[in-house]
């Protein structure tokens, strides 16, 4: 099909031949020729009654390519440049006066960036399902409150006797099991077996704590990435989680509250990092193949608990190591790990930047490191290396040089399992249903709003986009045309290309569409362009950074992720989003066709995440389209389904939209037509036509709420 093609002006008797052609197949029973046929009927008919009598359709299949195949990756070569800069340009003071000022800036912000909620207050409420007398030692199973109505469980291992124990907070990182994998719960055994209370905590969204009991889930996608959109991150969550497990370890009355340390490998050494640099209770720490650099985390494909959105615009991991200081950290990477953010050279780097204020305060002793020959994970040698660094800065004994650990014994899941498989707590709250609580009160403080400055709502939103200036155009490159279409690329300041394709409308009044779908032009559908043509319009098709021919080709490689995953970490690191990008990138494309081609008027047509773009777009830069028509796009950000909830990529996420308002405000405030085809949910479902109902009430309210022209309405294929 793609090497067929129909001219507009075809006479009748090419009408009557091909009929006479389908006949013909047809008493020949050529079925499969014929459906072909007769599926191409709809587009062949549009060509023959388009306004514009020259005007030529090509199937979308045919579309050509814009730049050169195989081409290097120059989104993501970018990117690490930008990491690259931003790693170079964040250097900690030489003076003592000057870092407690930067401290005090880093520490706040943080806390700000993750999303990061503290409730001292709060109670514990720790409850106790079961324990295991052990050798020494005991297990027991509890759950505690971390947030208000949300419960964590955990594995308490209480060492036999009166203390107190110096009390370690352990995490496990991205073993399925959680807290009752067996590298985890060996922490816990050979911590008690030596003298230590330990709490192994399950991270939010894993262990005991995933949408349904017994069903191990990875969180570090599109699941755990819905927190941004409540303001909230899921580093920031275990953040507070760890710091409630020290406030449950220091009310203890067997756990010596001065001397608590944090230890975990991979995520869980992630987790040690950030926590026990933000709580000062914490004397010493042992983080496990899990220290590297945020230059090296930008382009990797690491869990988003392992992201602070906007980390990299004001600090490095070395700012965040040098927040233990004066305390003793330790740090324990591995020759043959897999993952390059972990790479022992990076956990060097870091290293050698963080030295210098330990020697600031006098404690340069108490930062170090140790290398194993050893593949990702949390062995023997670095259970050692962990008990020789605790036993000399949690208990004032030995050099703090690895010891052996003694003997244990591991137990079976069942044992450490706080509730039987099926029966959990309602209190174990997953992170669906707390997205979906506090997104759902988000929403209702803005709707019971009865005022909005749109002067400030456009100013927040732009923040909320990470858009802090517009996109330039440093050069263009001009290709041959190719079945019909003039073919251009945009080089943008940022060192990335921009493909279009473009067509002229029939006469300057007729104006153009800008097309953008959010997986590139081979997913235009075709009679869309035909539809367009038909309108005697002018087309510019756009690849939008990071799909077609604009795409990175390590972020296509991680095929085992939601879509997206790798380019949105990274461009949420360096303090952008994803959606954010594509408005900028529209904007210079909207100024491209103006420029060149002094437009009437410019539409916009596209899907998903291209869509939900564009309408944003609309929102900051009012009067930029007439019009634009938003398929498949979610009426709304609050979390509805986990089972569906890869259906849009990661780059739908938008760090703190919901604190901002929602999609009906966004809408609200354009000044130009809207037309949203087939409304759907933030995972994807149809909206019913029952909702739709209570959804187009909304819109209206807000719009007639706000006093911006424009039209808003909804719309079904049918399909």
């Amino acid at each position: 099909m793609n090497l067929l093609r129909f001219s507009a002006n075809v006479k009748m008797k090419a009408s009557l031949s091909c009929i006479q052609l389908l006949y013909s197949l047809f008493t020949k029973k050529t079925v499969l020729v014929v459906g072909v046929l007769v599926a191409f009927l709809p587009a062949y008919s549009n060509a023959l009654n388009s306004s514009n009598p020259s005007a030529t359709f090509y199937p979308v299949d045919s579309l050509p390519h814009v730049i050169t195949a195989q081409s290097s990756d120059l989104l993501g070569a970018s990117l690490k440049r930008q990491a690259m800069l931003n790693y170079a340009t964040h250097q900690l003071p030489d003076n003592m006066a000057d870092w407690m000022i930067q401290r005090e800036a880093l520490v706040e912000k943080i806390m700000l960036h993750g999303g990061i909620k503290r409730h001292i207050d709060l109670s514990l409420d720790m409850r106790e399902t079961r324990s295991t007398v052990m050798e020494g030692y005991t297990v027991k199973n509890i759950y505690f409150q971390t947030l208000p109505g949300v419960y964590a469980t955990a594995n308490l291992y209480v060492p036999d006797g009166k203390g107190p124990f110096p009390a370690v907070v352990s995490m496990h990182g991205h073993w399925r099991e959680g807290k009752i994998a067996e590298s985890v719960q060996a922490l816990g055994h050979t911590l008690a077996k030596n003298g230590y209370v330990s709490l192994v905590i399950d991270a939010f969204g894993s262990g005991e704590r995933t949408t349904i009991h017994g069903d191990f889930e990875y969180h570090g996608a599109n699941l755990g990435a819905s927190l941004m959109n409540i303001g909230e991150t899921l580093l920031g969550v275990q953040v507070a989680d760890n710091m409630r497990a020290v406030d449950l370890l220091v009310s203890l009355p067997y756990v010596d509250e001065e001397n608590i340390g944090a230890t975990g490998a991979s995520g869980g050494g992630n987790q040690t990092m950030w926590f026990a640099a933000l709580d000062d209770r914490v004397k010493a720490a042992v983080p496990i193949v899990s220290v590297g650099t945020f230059e090296s985390a930008v382009m990797g494909s690491n869990c988003v608990c392992e992201l602070l959105p906007g980390g990299l615009t004001f600090t490095e991991s070395a700012g965040v190591l040098a927040l233990y200081a004066p305390r003793a950290l330790k740090m324990c990477n591995h020759d043959q790990d897999s993952n390059p953010t972990f790479f022992p050279s990076e956990m060097r780097r870091s290293f050698h930047n963080v030295q210098p204020v330990f020697k600031l305060h006098g404690v340069e002793k108490n930062v170090a490191y140790a290398v194993f020959d050893l593949t990702h994970g949390y062995w023997k040698e670095d259970r050692e290396a962990m008990l020789g660094w605790f036993d000399l800065h949690l208990k004032g004994v030995g050099t703090g040089e690895s010891r052996a650990e003694k003997p244990f014994n591991l137990l079976p899941m069942e044992d450490l399992l706080v509730f039987p498989i099926g029966k959990r707590s309602p209190l174990i709250l997953p992170i669906e249903e707390y997205s979906r609580r506090q997104g759902s009160l988000l929403r209702k403080q803005f709707l019971d709003k009865k005022s909005f400055s749109i002067e400030s709502l456009r100013k927040d939103l732009k923040e909320v986009l990470g858009i802090t200036g517009s996109m330039e155009i440093k050069e263009v490159s001009s290709f041959s045309p190719k079945s019909g279409w003039d073919r251009v690329a945009l080089h943008t300041q940022e060192g990335t290309l921009i493909p279009l394709m473009h067509a002229a409308p029939t006469h300057p009044d007729n104006g153009y569409s800008i097309i953008a779908y959010a997986g590139g032009k081979s997913d235009i559908p075709d009679n869309l362009i035909a539809e367009i043509k038909s309108r005697g319009e002018g087309i510019v098709v756009v690849e939008l950074s990071g799909t077609g021919e604009a795409a990175s080709t390590v972020d296509a490689a991680s095929t085992n992720l939601a879509q997206f995953h790798t380019l949105s970490r990274a461009r949420l690191w360096l303090g952008k989003t994803m959606i954010g990008e594509w408005v900028r990138e529209l904007d210079l494309v909207s100024r491209y066709i103006q420029q060149n081609y002094q437009p009437s008027s410019i539409k916009f047509d596209g899907n998903k995440e291209a869509a939900v773009a564009a309408l944003l777009f609309s929102a900051v830069e009012p009067g930029a389209f007439r019009s634009v028509t938003l398929r498949q796009i979610p009426v709304s950000y609050l979390f509805d389904n986990r089972e569906n909830v890869d259906f849009f990529s990661m780059g739908i996420h938008l760090p703190g939209f919901l604190e901002w308002g929602d999609i009906s405000l966004v809408t609200g405030i354009t000044a130009t037509d809207v037309t949203i085809v087939d409304p759907l949910s933030m995972s994807g479902v149809p909206i019913s036509n029952e909702n739709l109902s209570t959804v187009t009430t909304e819109f209206q309210h807000i719009k007639q709420l706000l006093k911006q022209s424009g039209t808003i309405q909804f719309q079904r294929t049918g399909n």
